[in-house]
């Protein structure tokens, strides 16, 4: 975990993809900007765990690091993460709304995209209610696109997922998920790493991928 964290911080903190302000600090395509992590997390456990939920080969889809800082009055509404990374626009059916931001285009695909995606988040500190762990509400992944006026009847059963530093947690894009405000004076440094299996049409390629497994 050190290492990891070492690694982080040499990162030279500028650019499109840092976001940093005293409730957070975030950096998107982490993979691209700091090269040394991969080798890292490459890890026997983290490619065990990859061949069981993709027996037939995966790609690296996006990756951030998520740092939320000691007391940080930052909270993440209920939401499924819905929107892919990708390399440009194209017109095709089944995939919108599109986003252009300064770190580049993003787009909601078809749901089957999203239904092949797993979700690695590895955690570098002790996580839990009290600094900000997930909420999540289980089995609402199988739902696909939930509308925005049935969320809030549906979290109603949500569960506080607890995580060690080391540790990691596994899951799927379209569960629905949330975090508080942190009450703590510790940290919560995540490193989000999303994974599929699926290609996307020939117009579009992922903007972050990076092959795997086959």
């Amino acid at each position: 975990m050190a290492t990891l964290l070492r690694s982080v911080e040499s990162a030279p903190a500028s650019g499109p993809n840092f976001r940093r302000s005293q409730e957070v600090f975030a950096i998107r395509d982490v993979l691209g900007e700091v090269p040394g992590l991969w080798p890292l997390l490459a890890t026997d456990a983290l490619r065990r765990a990859l061949a069981q939920l993709f027996p037939a080969g995966c790609h690296l889809t996006k990756s951030i690091y998520f740092d939320k800082p000691a007391g940080s009055n930052w909270l993440v509404a209920w939401h499924q993460d819905l929107m892919i990374n990708v390399d440009r626009r194209a017109n095709l059916p089944g995939f919108g709304p599109w986003t252009s931001k300064p770190e580049g285009i993003s787009v909601q695909p078809p749901v089957a995209v999203l239904e092949n995606e797993c979700t690695i988040r590895i955690h570098l500190d002790d996580c839990d209610a009290t600094n900000g762990a997930l909420k999540v509400v289980p089995g609402s992944h199988q739902r696909g696109v939930v509308p925005a006026a049935e969320i809030a009847g549906l979290t109603l059963a949500a569960t506080s997922c607890a995580v060690p530093a080391g540790g990691a947690m596994l899951m799927k894009p379209l569960l629905l998920h949330a975090s508080n405000r942190s009450t703590s004076d510790r940290p919560r440094r995540v490193l989000h790493l999303e994974f599929a299996s699926v290609e996307l049409p020939t117009e579009l390629v992922w903007r972050e991928r990076k092959q795997v497994m086959q």
